[in-house]
């Protein structure tokens, strides 16, 4: 469905961006019932090997199994509630607690309580971790802390074929950055669906894209854009360099070195996909207006040193971009507290807002 297709229902009321009280409430309407990218299955390459990923509030732990399966719980032990793990590794074959030693399989059985029985009727098999889903997708890992969601295929149909080309199942995480941006996490995403800002805003972006032929496609769990690149050479000499030297990743057709492809997956994950790499990035909520973002940079592995040359100019315009949309954000945030300010129609550059703002409703009035 392309944007001229889609049907534009309102923008969000402005109380959505400024209202603790939403906020709160997103937790358990939205990012506790989603699917949230929590890494790469290169992180969880071998029995034993984990990972852990930040759930709205919660935190999630992903741990390969015995079996080759993923398994996935609430990443807190079932005695005091400490934390189990942070970050990536490897546990073995058992998951140990650091407060008081309580041990479980990877499968999330309790093995071992010490002084056990010092504790009175303990029941081992009453007190497995708290189980929650975990997914992939294209070489992505994702959870869900909610066991009746959909599985992660039917809410995504279709992207994994349109993000086979990359191959990102073999690719290698190359860089990893959090940062923050003073904005509710909405007025963020708002930010990214649209390109309609692009020819004001962003100067670097309209002299590398061509702007007339940037698409935009609406499904239900996600959006998809394309952004040809512009065959004239840009005017500015770090812009042209990249248009003079882009090379496609391995398995890439000579017609991708051409394109920039955007995928929104809702509610908070991009995928970014350049010729030349692959970026993540996680928009987590950080109260009601602020973020907390996570990224991370993907390629082949052994990359000679023009395509590590190219991934360098290429990271280097989008740290532009991103200073620029900071102060875009932030300029919306101020402007939501304005009384009595109501939110214009939305264009047909707008679809992909149009489509977040009817999803993010539809979840606050399915939880009450």
């Amino acid at each position: 469905m392309t944007a001229l297709d889609t049907p534009r229902p309102a923008a969000l009321d402005p109380r959505l961006y400024t209202d603790p009280a939403v906020a709160a409430r997103e937790q358990e309407a939205i990012f506790s019932r989603s699917w949230q990218l929590a890494g790469h299955v290169g992180d969880l390459a071998t029995p034993g090997r984990f990972l852990t990923a930040q759930v709205g509030r919660e935190s999630v732990l992903v741990v390969r199994g015995e079996d080759g399966a993923l398994n996935a719980f609430r990443n807190v032990c079932r005695h005091r509630a400490a934390r189990l793990r942070e970050g990536r590794g490897d546990c073995g074959k058992a998951i140990r607690c650091p407060y008081h030693g309580w041990t479980y399989r990877t499968d999330g059985s309790l093995i071992g309580v010490p002084e056990g029985r010092g504790f009175t009727g303990l029941n081992k098999a009453e007190l497995p971790l708290m189980p929650a889903r975990a997914d992939t997708l294209a070489g992505l890992v994702f959870v869900n802390l909610d066991p009746d969601a959909p599985p992660l295929g039917e809410h995504l149909p279709g992207l994994e074929e349109r993000l086979a080309p990359y191959a990102l199942h073999k690719l290698e995480r190359f860089t990893e950055t959090t940062s923050a941006q003073p904005a509710n996490w909405k007025i963020v995403a708002d930010n990214y669906l649209e390109g309609y800002h692009v020819p004001i805003a962003h100067p670097g972006l309209m002299r590398l894209l061509d702007y007339q032929r940037y698409d935009v496609e609406v499904f239900d769990g996600y959006v998809f854009f394309e952004a040809p690149l512009r065959e004239k050479p840009s005017g500015n000499r770090l812009e042209r360099t990249y248009q003079r030297i882009v090379r496609p990743l391995p398995g890439l057709r000579p017609e991708d070195r051409r394109v920039w492809r955007y995928v929104y997956i809702y509610p908070n994950t991009t995928i970014d996909l350049y010729p030349d790499q692959v970026t993540t990035w996680q928009i987590n909520p950080d109260g009601v207006d602020r973020t907390h973002d996570v990224y991370a940079c993907y390629r082949a592995p052994n990359p000679t040193a023009m395509m590590r040359a190219v991934q360098r100019v290429n990271q280097r315009l989008n740290v532009d971009v991103a200073k620029e949309d900071v102060d875009l954000v932030a300029r919306v945030q101020a402007g939501m507290a304005t009384r009595g300010w109501t939110p214009g129609p939305l264009g047909e550059r707008e679809a992909a807002v149009a489509w977040f703002a009817e999803s993010v409703r539809r979840d606050l009035e399915r939880a009450g």
